[in-house]
């Protein structure tokens, strides 16, 4: 008596494969960031109110330097050699102190819950890289709107706004990586306040925001070549007003960065939540 071959159960039904994998993983990365943009409705408020500090900047600092011209920019006015500057600035202080918010969830039992599900870790660390860079274009638009008012000449191009959309949402998902991955090493709030705020003003001095490298001293220069802050200024600056960019160079210094600290910072998760 012949026995029926029974067929093989579909490859399909049991693997994805890599396209079917990927795509997965693309849908949890883009529900989580949905979660983050929901959690970003209640705090319009605060974007105007962290607003504060980079318009004081341009008001005060740039426009004093401006009429002094302590510090020389060529053809280019300091004020409109500032902004790309302070614009920078302030989604790196945004960015920052993201791990703050990461330890908050641990505290309350969230970042378990999260852990334990399907959703892969990198995803909830980039979506939280992805709120951070949506924060810093929002305030970013206040920031812009004022220089536009203080007369900074900045370029029509919509392409050149894209671009400068693409460098914000990486230089955020950057530091806001960089501060995850911190909290994942000290596992303390208040630690990471501390070290939260001795490194966010030398990462802005030593960058190129305030002044053109020129100026800097040799030691100076050679920080200032592997900050990313310094490729995000530059990439702004050539976008915003024209000054000469090595654009390329920049974008992919960034997107490497930000992969490399979405990485680190996916790694350090469990260690958070066993902490």
């Amino acid at each position: 008596m012949s026995v029926l071959p029974v067929a093989p159960p579909a490859a399909s039904a049991e693997d994805p494969g890599p396209l079917g994998t990927l795509a997965t993983a693309a849908r949890r990365v883009g529900t989580m960031c949905l979660v983050e943009l929901q959690r970003l409705r209640h705090d319009r408020s605060e974007l105007v109110t962290r607003a504060v500090q980079p318009a004081l900047w341009l008001l005060v600092f740039g426009q004093v330097f401006t009429r002094i011209h302590a510090i020389p920019t060529g053809d280019t006015p300091y004020l409109d050699f500032l902004a790309p500057g302070i614009l920078a600035q302030s989604a790196l202080f945004i960015a920052i102190f993201y791990g703050i918010q990461i330890i908050w969830e641990r505290d309350a039992g969230v970042l378990s819950k999260l852990l334990v599900t399907p959703t892969p870790r990198m995803a909830l660390v980039t979506a939280k890289a992805f709120a951070a860079g949506v924060r810093a274009v929002a305030q970013a638009v206040v920031v812009l709107l004022l220089a536009l008012v203080l007369g900074v000449a900045l370029s029509p191009n919509p392409l050149h706004w894209l671009g400068v959309v693409v460098a914000l949402l990486l230089g955020s998902a950057f530091f806001c990586c960089l501060s995850i991955t911190i909290a994942g090493l000290v596992l303390s709030r208040d630690r990471l306040m501390g070290i939260g705020q001795a490194i966010t003003m030398p990462l802005f001095f030593a960058s190129n925001a305030l002044y053109p490298v020129e100026l800097m001293p040799g030691w100076l220069q050679v920080i200032n070549h592997v900050n990313p802050l310094s490729y995000e200024v530059e990439a702004l600056r050539g976008l915003l007003i024209g000054t000469p960019a090595r654009l390329w160079l920049g974008f992919a210094v960034l997107v490497l960065a930000a992969a490399a600290m979405i990485t680190i910072a996916s790694s350090l998760l469990p260690r958070l939540v066993r902490g």
